[in-house]
């Protein structure tokens, strides 16, 4: 047995075990890397496609929206090829690495379902409709809210800060659809945002940043009340629903 004074006062094999574990952690988030990589990629794609909604007339959506869909089904692929190789792993150790991306796809998917997409993954698709954690699940083929096991999953978290995105962004829908000369798109969105900001009044978040970033919704949600109120004063829309 080695006499542990000729390591002096302590034993430099304490270290090396530690530059091991360090280079271990170093590869698991370089692979990680490699696969959120191209989902940021494919990301960049769908919010490209998404954005034709802003110069495209609702009656010729159809192609944008198929677009899209082509392109979440990408993600979707390497949101699973993700999966399989983070949930080897610590789910908490790790999952600040992808969750915007994360978030970003599921932004992408509840977008494009609300615009009329995602026929073919959930139930009832329509124009207008707000797909359930569950349904972005269902379209990711991911599991939500795991508490039963430490594996990769989508939070309620994410959901929820994918949602307040998708706010944002139908109040910019709603000016650009007066440009386009659609009056009823509007007044659609303004329903749609006021419900989405009286369901958050419901919750109790605990997370600090998710709390302070649901504030932002009633700026929303006032940016669309005043694109109605000028149509309202145009006499643009019938009285009674602005």
């Amino acid at each position: 047995m080695a006499d542990p004074i000729s390591f002096g006062m302590v034993n430099p094999a304490i270290f090396e075990h530690l530059q091991t574990k360090i280079d271990e952690d170093s590869q698991i988030r370089e692979e990680l890397k490699n696969i959120l990589q191209v989902l940021e990629k494919q990301g960049r794609t769908t919010q490209s496609i998404l954005s034709r909604a802003h110069s495209t007339p609702t009656a010729h959506l159809q192609n944008t929206i198929s677009d899209a869909e082509k392109s979440i089904h990408q993600q979707v692929e390497t949101i699973v090829n993700l999966g399989h190789v983070a949930s080897k792993y610590p789910y908490y150790k790790y999952n600040g690495t992808w969750t915007r991306d994360v978030q970003n796809t599921c932004f992408g998917i509840l977008l494009c379902g609300w615009l009329g997409g995602m026929a073919n993954e959930v139930e009832q698709g329509h124009v207008g409709k707000l797909l359930t954690i569950e349904e972005v699940g269902q379209v990711l083929s991911v599991p939500v809210n795991l508490k039963d096991r430490d594996a990769f999953h989508l939070t309620i978290e994410e959901y929820l800060q994918s949602l307040i995105t998708l706010i944002d962004e139908l109040a910019r829908l709603a000016v650009n659809s007066v440009t386009l000369g659609d009056y009823e798109r509007p007044l659609q969105i303004s329903q749609f945002v006021k419900d989405v900001h009286a369901g958050f009044q419901i919750l109790n978040l605990k997370n600090d940043t998710l709390r302070r970033r649901s504030d932002s919704i009633k700026y929303s949600v006032k940016k669309v009340e005043d694109v109605v109120y000028d149509l309202s004063l145009r006499n643009l829309v019938p009285r009674g629903r602005a």
